[in-house]
């Protein structure tokens, strides 16, 4: 093949050619709705020593309705007790993956830590997220479901 002023066009052209079909085809069409869920009403499946959880999230508000399972012992017998409890706390979103909770009346040492929540899979209408209190080494998975 001899080289020439018309063959280096052509190959420039075709180079040319080439960069543009695998810049425009690798082209990512990842849509971030997660959005979604930064306001409404949200349940968490009940675990080994709670029961579901109701999140409302309204504005810079989340208020949980849940059903704490405790055991009440006497000289002779336990009895397992569901007692329920409503906790509202400030919610503040750094981006649409992370947000931190603050409870808003703490009753406990542990409960004026902020709770903070990465959110590590989004799927139509829930979450997983890790969550992590404070400084501490205490960290939980979980899932997160859209209900309204």
């Amino acid at each position: 093949m001899v080289i020439n002023k018309k063959n280096i066009l052509s190959i420039k052209l075709f180079i040319l050619c080439g960069f543009s079909f695998v810049l425009f085809s690798c082209k990512s069409e990842i849509k971030d709705d997660s959005d979604k869920f930064k306001t409404g009403v949200f349940e968490i499946p009940a675990g080994d020593s709670y029961g579901k959880t109701t999140i409302t999230r309204i504005d810079s508000l989340q208020i949980e309705e849940y059903e704490k399972i405790v055991n009440i012992s006497t000289d002779s017998t336990t009895i397992e007790k569901k007692v329920k409890h409503i906790d509202t706390l400030y919610i503040t979103w750094k981006n649409n993956f992370f947000y931190t909770l603050k409870m808003k009346s703490p009753k406990k040492e542990i409960d004026k830590d902020p709770i903070f929540v990465q959110i590590t899979k989004i799927k139509d209408s829930s979450y997983e997220f890790t969550a992590k209190i404070g400084f501490s080494k205490f960290k939980q998975d979980g899932v997160v479901y859209k209900v309204k």
